[in-house]
């Protein structure tokens, strides 16, 4: 008898995955006239305020719209859109999407869930929380519909599912008996089909749930009805429509799916593959599909032991070192269990007798012996072990490695590695290695013309015209109408101001950039006492000594004065673990403190690291700088810092500078009046929610950053850790609320400013899916309003959530001088109709130039408005926050708080004790009593490091700076 399943099914709640928007209340649905899902109101228009199209830019003019024209439209989650941007140049583009018709004729709504198991007249009861994989419920179904009862389903087409329970038909199903709206059906299945054995029996019950129109959703994007359940339901079939060619044939996940034709192997045990994206959105005046390539991680098929080989970076010379006795560190293991768990892999059958000689199992544990020392009891009720079990399986022979850890089951059975082989066309759900990032990176990158090709080939692939599902529901694809040609608008980026000194204090930047030569700091600081510690051996006094020369010549070029000339110079064994780490790092503080009379240590540590091997060392020197002394460290690679040109060293003062406290760059008020505006002291806050990778229960970690001063250049920051994936941010309130005492500190005892309370709030959230739209907008808005009124301030907020995670990509015309030297669309590039909403405030800002690749523009949706500003005021408002991150000399693809605020969540782990940052690559269960432990656990920043933008980063590595206290170096 096989093991028991788990007693789960799928829950009832969600009906897959959800169309743009929540399913938050968004209104009273329409009548529903003729039992549809929803009766079209009257044809007027709406959505378009009277009385024109926005305001003028900012600085320009009015920074607040008017009120906006009543209309049909009931709800909403976010701001209604005030108005379309004016200012800039206006141009078109074309995007990656076409237009769609809505299906013909009803769709008929039914759920379709297992209830029970039957295998070899044993019956298993499968309740609603069992989650199956999607590509085995897609088999289900099919075989329900085209094997089973093709007499109900296939009277008038097959019907389409989205993998979890939702069913969607195009006609309705008769189940006999009248008014009978649900029956079970009996479904014979082999997972394996070559096997010979008798099928499992799933037993699946069909309910219907609503009959559905369409029409509504048509009446939704002309802006005169609200996004009620029955739109939401509406589009949720249509993506579902869409989406079961592709599923049928090929890999896939969520929206995207993977034909295999083109991929490559980069090592660790896996292949990147091209995909395609597809999705259906509602727009402005018109049903649209979204098309996009993807790149997808996938386990390489073949060996199993030949991927774990290659997991750990080794060859398949040598297997023996995946067994315990040959040294294999059970840290290590864990790790590769990590990484495999849930694969799907061959064996050879059990029984020697079966006609069927392979079958499949899903791998979910390792072992912790090998073959030869794990024992079990057989079917001859005999004591043996793995590697005899096998031996005798195969005529004698015995296994070539006998000591080699096994691959478990989740009902404990184990299999030798050797004997196991990866199934073809298995994605990756884990966090991508640091291995094979650039790989990835240099696989997905493609020029704008190149991407735009590939994508038309996935459409071709895709062949929607072709596919009896569309034609089934009467839908049609305007493919021939792709891309899709919109309006967009090219506006003026702010000019920027540099300190006393400079031969060129302002500067207009040109396509995003600007760079430092003859410029100084707005505020230089200066270093009094600095330390260097190289842990890279070949890098020795001499190389060091040049490198503080270049150092102290660069900054002094920036305006930074460094009045120690010949700091402290500390080599140091990169070996030994933390301890030494530490140790050295507090050897090279103390030479620096006994240095300058024993009373003030270094303001700076500079390290220099190996270029390989160098994560634990970074990551006791941020944890001993950051959290536990409060002194300011920058890590250096070593390839770099050897015989660096003046260009990098500048750009290793512009990291530097404002951790000291300084200011690099700041907007010139008069081209960002709706930013710096005297008489509404604004407070802009950037807040972020990281999550573990996919399958890890680590906790999730929250950032909150915030300017203090009145030019919004200058930003600090707080942290936290809470429960794993939650998205609305725990400790928002007394994040909030420090930060909020920061920022009227410093205007009222360093500005001097007599109204240094903030009279407007501007809050940035990253990381939100549109489902979560509304449960983060009633949330957090409620805690920040409740954190004013506790501090007796009342500033008008702004909340707007900044989407990086999109696939609409703006691609210029072939003919003219528009597109820049990337071939992408320049910086400033703007979009706000075509493919934005139909009904609230959102739009799409390219605030970047482009590099390498297609450029991806930020998606800005403003769900609270209390000041009411204007589209292009606040477009123009955006736009300057992406030229005031400290570290470039280049504008960023979004508001510098928010890619602050992104910074401080990847910097969390940096946060726990160095012993603690190796068992978070451990294996942990997730449990209230472990997330405690880790919140306890959890060290915030130093003092010291408070007031400073501590968190900029440099060559992939954060970098902190603040004074320290004597008592540090004893």
């Amino acid at each position: 008898m096989p093991p028991r399943p788990s007693r789960r099914d799928p829950s009832r709640g969600g009906r897959g995955t959800p169309p743009p928007r929540g399913r938050g209340d968004r209104g009273t649905p329409p009548p529903r006239g003729r039992g549809d899902r929803g009766t079209p109101p009257p044809r007027e228009r709406g959505g378009t305020p009277q009385g024109g199209r926005g305001g003028p830019p900012a600085g320009q003019g009015t920074l607040q719209a008017g009120p906006v024209a009543s209309a049909h439209v009931t709800a909403t989650v976010g701001v209604r859109r005030p108005g379309y941007g004016k200012a800039g140049t206006g141009i078109k583009v074309s995007t990656n999407a076409c237009q769609v018709t809505v299906p013909q004729g009803s769709v008929y709504h039914y759920d379709a869930f297992l209830i029970m198991l039957s295998i070899s007249n044993f019956l298993y009861i499968i309740t609603p929380d069992k989650n199956y994989p999607p590509r085995f419920t897609h088999q289900l179904i099919k075989q329900l519909q085209f094997e089973t009862k093709p007499d109900i389903f296939l009277r008038q087409g097959a019907g389409v599912y989205d993998g979890k329970k939702n069913l969607f038909m195009p006609h309705e199903l008769d189940f006999g008996g009248g008014e009978t709206t649900a029956a079970r059906f009996d479904v014979p299945f082999r997972d394996d089909p070559s096997s010979t054995r008798p099928p499992k029996i799933y037993s699946i019950k069909v309910a219907k749930v609503a009959k559905i129109n369409p029409e509504p959703v048509q009446y939704f994007v002309e802006g005169r009805q609200s996004q009620d359940e029955g739109v939401l339901t509406a589009l949720m079939a249509m993506n579902v429509i869409i989406r079961q060619e592709p599923v049928s044939k090929y890999p896939f996940n969520v929206r995207s799916f993977f034909p295999g034709k083109e991929r490559v192997s980069v090592g660790h045990g896996l292949e990147l593959w091209r995909g395609y994206f597809q999705s259906i959105r509602p727009a402005l005046d018109h049903v649209i599909l979204n098309v996009d390539i993807t790149t997808g991680m996938f386990f390489k098929p073949g060996p199993f032991i030949n991927l774990a080989l290659e997991f750990f970076g080794k060859t398949s010379s040598n297997p023996n070192i995946l067994s315990p006795q040959s040294g294999l560190p059970d840290r290590e293991r864990l790790r590769l269990q990590r990484f495999i768990s849930g694969i799907r892999v061959k064996v050879p059958a059990a029984d020697p007798r079966s006609q069927t000689k392979n079958r499949i199992i899903v791998v979910q544990r390792l072992s912790r012996e090998g073959a030869r020392n794990i024992r079990f009891t057989n079917r001859d009720n005999n004591e043996t072990n793995v590697a005899d079990y096998y031996r005798e399986l195969n005529n004698n022979r015995p296994l070539q490695f006998p000591d080699v850890i096994c691959a478990l089951t989740a009902s404990g059975a184990a299999f030798p590695l050797e004997k196991c082989e990866v199934v073809p066309g298995q994605i990756a759900r884990k966090q991508v290695p640091p291995e094979i990032t650039k790989s990835m990176v240099e696989f997905s990158q493609k020029r704008p013309e190149e991407r735009l090709r590939a994508i038309r080939d996935g459409l071709n692939l895709l062949q929607h015209g072709q596919s009896d599902y569309v034609r089934n529901f009467g839908m049609s694809i305007r493919q021939s109408a792709f891309p899709m040609e919109i309006d967009a608008r090219i506006i003026v980026p702010p000019r920027l101001m540099y300190g006393q000194g400079s031969k060129q204090p302002s500067v207009d930047p040109r396509n995003g950039q600007w760079n430092l030569m003859d410029k100084k700091f707005v505020q230089p600081q200066q270093i009094n006492r600095w330390a260097v510690i190289t842990f890279e051996p070949r890098f020795n006094v001499e190389i060091a000594r040049q490198m503080v020369s270049d150092i102290i010549h660069a900054f002094s070029t920036t305006g930074m004065n460094v009045i120690e000339k010949n700091p402290v110079i500390h080599s140091a064994n990169p070996q030994g673990g933390p301890a030494n780490i530490v140790a050295a790092l507090k050897k090279a503080g103390s030479e620096c403190l006994r240095k300058n009379g024993g009373n003030l240590g270094p303001d700076l540590l500079v390290v220099v690291l190996p270029d390989l091997g160098n994560t634990e060392i970074y990551r006791v020197v941020k944890y001993f700088g950051d959290v536990e002394i409060g002194v300011a460290t920058q890590c250096l690679k070593a390839s770099k810092c050897r015989g660096a040109k003046i260009q990098y060293w500048a750009n290793v003062a512009l990291k530097i500078n404002p951790k000291l406290g300084g200011i690099n760059v700041k907007p010139d008020p008069r081209s960002a009046a709706a930013l710096t505006d005297p008489h509404n002291p604004t407070i802009i806050m950037g807040a972020d929610v990281m999550h573990p990778a996919p399958g890890a229960t680590a906790p999730s970690h929250t950032a909150l950053v915030a300017n203090v001063d009145s030019d919004a250049a200058k930003y600090i920051a707080d942290i936290h850790v809470q429960t794993s994936r939650q998205e609305i941010i725990a400790d928002l309130g007394d994040m909030a609320r420090n930060l909020l005492g920061k920022y009227m500190d410093y205007r009222k005892n360093q500005e001097k400013r007599p109204n240094f309370q903030p009279k407007r709030l501007l809050f940035f959230r990253d990381g939100v899916s549109e489902g979560q739209y509304k449960q983060v907008k009633d949330q957090e808005l409620a805690v920040l309003r409740n954190v004013c009124t506790e501090m007796r301030i009342n500033p008008q907020i702004t909340f707007i959530i900044v989407a990086k995670r999109h696939h609409f990509r703006f691609f210029p015309p072939t003919a003219g001088q528009i597109a820049d030297r990337s071939g992408n669309c320049p910086a400033g590039t703007v979009v706000d109709t075509g493919i934005t909403h139909p009904i609230e405030f959102d739009y799409y800002l390219q605030s970047h130039g482009g590099l390498l690749g297609t450029s991806r523009s930020a998606h800005y949706h403003v769900l609270h408005d209390d000041y009411g500003f204007t589209p292009d005021a606040l477009q123009s408002l955006c736009y300057t926050l992406c030229h005031v991150f400290a570290r470039a000399t280049k504008s960023i693809s979004i508001p510098a708080p928010v890619a602050y605020a992104d910074l401080v969540c990847s910097r969390a782990r940096n946060h726990y004790r160095n012993d603690l940052q190796s068992e978070m690559d451990s294996t942990r269960d997730g449990s209230s009593t472990e997330l405690e432990t880790m919140r306890a656990d959890f060290r915030p920043i130093h003092q010291n490091q408070e007031r400073r933008t501590f968190f900029t980063v440099m060559i992939n590595v954060s970098t902190h700076l603040a004074h320290l206290c004597p008592k540090a170096f004893p």
